[in-house]
């Protein structure tokens, strides 16, 4: 697969980096990244994304445009309040990069159609609202073999990982997922999304465009990855900080003694 003279012009500045080049940009034009959830997590990870020339891109999502989405969701605008999101940001993308291909799954997320949904991407990123997907696109991810990029929102701060669950260490041990960084979900006080708790506008965009940037280095193989690492943002402290986290051996998916053999166990939980 070749790059055009407009696609060429339109990478110029990113062609021009270390470590990509045309043939990191045409890795990039090849590769097929889904995306599970537009909102907003999702919307500025889908615009850098589509922006940088990754070929391929899924939504998932059930939801429609609200007003009070327009606050921090910055793929939608008024005129397209009430439209489903997948669609909507689909043709936001189309006219940001006509290059892209944008496939719109407008539903939500199951143990139904996961799998079946994951199988045509390379690469995961999940920027959903509650633990009850997270979990299951974690099991998913390990399940279908794929690479997941795991972001969240706090009220003033979010935090980002990447998760290989299906992978090793150089020791033999199965690098560790998000049920070894979050056995159980926090108690309910502490589980309220955006809707419930508030968030802050900007700390979605600095969420979704640090997950855009470790999307393109897992891709391309760029730099240090966040696998094992746990990258913390705090808005009001100005403050970025890490924290390193390891597989759980007790941990019902990947563990010595695992419980989870496919999604059935989300059955009641999504």
């Amino acid at each position: 697969m070749t790059l055009s003279q407009e696609e060429k012009a339109r990478y110029r500045r990113q062609i021009k980096l270390p470590g990509i080049g045309l043939k990191g940009q045409q890795c990039l034009q090849k590769a097929r990244v889904l995306a599970v959830g537009a909102g907003g997590i999702g919307s500025p990870l889908l615009l850098y994304l589509a922006a940088a020339g990754i070929g391929h891109l899924g939504i998932v999502d059930d939801d429609t445009v609200a007003l009070s989405n327009l606050q921090r969701q910055i793929l939608f605008e008024t005129d397209q309040l009430g439209t489903a999101k997948a669609e909507s940001a689909a043709h936001r993308l189309h006219r940001l990069n006509p290059h892209v291909e944008v496939i719109s799954h407008n539903t939500r997320l199951s143990p139904d159609n996961a799998l079946e949904i994951l199988a045509d991407y390379d690469l995961v990123v999940d920027g959903s609202d509650n633990f009850a997907t997270r979990y299951l696109v974690n099991d998913a991810c390990y399940f279908a073999r794929r690479p997941l990029i795991s972001a969240a929102l706090g009220q003033f701060d979010g935090q980002l990982t990447t998760i290989r669950a299906y992978a090793q260490n150089a020791e033999g041990e199965p690098l560790p997922n998000y049920r070894c960084l979050f056995p159980a979900p926090p108690e309910t006080a502490e589980t309220n999304n955006c809707t419930q708790a508030g968030v802050l506008a900007p700390v979605a965009g600095v969420l979704g465009t640090l997950a855009a940037t470790e999307v393109i280095k897992e891709l391309l193989g760029l730099g240090t990855g966040l696998t094992g690492q746990l990258l913390l943002f705090d808005a009001q402290l100005a403050r970025f900080s890490k924290i390193s986290y390891r597989w759980d051996p007790d941990n019902p998916l990947t563990g010595r003694k695992p419980r989870f053999f496919d999604l059935s166990h989300h059955r009641s939980s999504v």
